[in-house]
């Protein structure tokens, strides 16, 4: 029964297939505000599941625009080009991360995220 608002950013777990394209199954993440963080509300829908993401080292890509899985798909591949064969990073899964509401038409901000091992 408590609102919180929108949070930034809206992290989805992306699974990728063997071909690079993204399999079905996903998990959007919203981060609590800090107002919330210590005493959580408890979600009314079982879907709905609260967890605490462990800290993790990231390596990073930016880009902009409205961000469709073409795009993270995309920049993915870039990114894993650049980090080239030396880099450890978890392969199973990375984050795609948008920070902006529906309505910003310009400045948008997007990311996806590999997780160093």
């Amino acid at each position: 029964g408590v609102g919180m608002g929108m949070t930034a950013p809206v992290s989805i777990t992306a699974f990728p297939a063997e071909d690079g394209s993204l399999q079905q199954k996903v998990k959007v993440s919203l981060r609590i505000p800090s107002q919330f963080q210590a005493n959580p509300p408890h979600p009314s829908d079982e879907s709905i599941k609260i967890e605490e993401r462990q800290e993790m080292t990231i390596y990073s890509t930016q880009f902009g625009g409205y961000a469709k899985e073409v795009d993270y798909v995309n920049y993915a591949a870039k990114l894993e080009s650049a980090l080239g064969s030396e880099a450890a990073y978890r392969k199973d899964f990375y984050f795609c991360n948008g920070y902006d509401p529906p309505m910003k038409p310009y400045g948008r901000r997007n990311e996806v995220w590999f997780v160093k091992e």
